[in-house]
């Protein structure tokens, strides 16, 4: 069986998390490529962010839409970089020079 052009091999556990504000809330939405073969693509068009979850051959399996206005996050995790994610990296301190914010 041929894979679909531009199509990543092993690409399960690909997921982008949508933070939108909702209102006097925020929410988070999570789509994620559930099973072996799937993957998550994105697309804008019209005011409009359209996020699917998509077989090998294109055809999409779940599709959450929305409105481009009310996103104020859009996060991307490859299935690939999931070892780089796992490693946790401390914070460096913030250095105070003792004197206010831009000179005052």
């Amino acid at each position: 069986m041929a894979c679909a052009r531009g199509y990543r091999e092993g690409v399960r556990g690909d997921r982008v998390e949508i933070v939108i504000d909702a209102g006097g809330e925020v929410r988070t939405y999570e789509i994620v490529a559930s099973r072996n073969g799937r993957r998550v693509e994105i697309e804008t068009g019209r005011g409009i962010v359209t996020v699917s979850e998509v077989t090998r051959t294109g055809t999409p399996v779940r599709t959450a839409r929305f409105m481009a206005s009310r996103i104020l996050a859009l996060v991307e995790h490859p299935a690939a970089d999931q070892n780089i994610a796992r490693e946790v990296l401390e914070p460096r301190p913030i250095r105070s020079s003792g004197s206010a914010p831009y000179g005052r």
